[in-house]
């Protein structure tokens, strides 16, 4: 099963403008650098359906996709980029947290990670505060196609481990945004776990 249809739908720049109504939302949050855009491109089939570009931090919105006329992929502002003021920076972390916490439709989150590098000080304090408030999550280690196959089953196996020192049990997947069949598994299980919502 793949999607079949995705469109934009608009840019909230807080709550107040987010989509009214009962469709469930799944977001995608990571790192400003760790290929958000390129993922949802890749996920949808779609090849400029999510803005790519070669400068972080260019999301600064809650971005609303329609899937398949029954569910909102939303693009999160990626976090953790120093070239935005401070005061843009916390008008950022306030509105996500909001987001994250009282947003009703939300049924997950799924945090991407770049597999080349262990998780930062905050992909780890995002993850751990996700757990913390008991928010359905999953991850997805990105950019595969950039390291060899025993380099991505080590980066697997220490995030198993790092999120079970945080008694933290979630689906873990391996994807390349560039390889859009390494989404599969990870798509059968987005799809499963939106279904019973529609």
């Amino acid at each position: 099963m793949h999607i079949q249809k995705a469109e934009y739908i608009l840019s909230a720049p807080d709550l107040s403008i987010c989509p009214a109504g009962t469709i469930p939302e799944v977001c995608f949050a990571g790192r400003s650098n760790v290929g958000k855009s390129s993922v949802i491109n890749a996920l949808t089939r779609r090849k400029k359906l999510a803005h790519t570009s070669n400068t972080p931090g260019k999301t600064r919105a809650l971005n609303y996709y329609l899937i398949d006329d029954t569910w909102y992929l939303v693009d999160l502002p990626g976090y953790g980029y120093a070239r935005i003021s401070k005061k843009e920076q916390t008008r950022w972390g306030r509105e996500m947290k909001r987001y994250l916490l009282e947003r009703n439709t939300l049924e997950l989150v799924v945090v991407i990670i770049d597999v080349r590098h262990p998780p930062s000080a905050m992909d780890q304090e995002f993850l751990f505060w996700l757990g913390e408030n008991r928010i359905p999550f999953c991850i997805l280690q990105n950019k595969t196609d950039k390291i060899s196959k025993s380099k991505a089953g080590h980066q697997y196996s220490a995030m198993i481990r790092l999120i079970g020192s945080m008694n933290i049990e979630v689906p873990v997947f391996q994807v390349s945004a560039v390889r859009p069949d390494t989404l599969d598994e990870f798509q059968s299980f987005l799809l499963d776990y939106i279904a019973p919502s529609n």
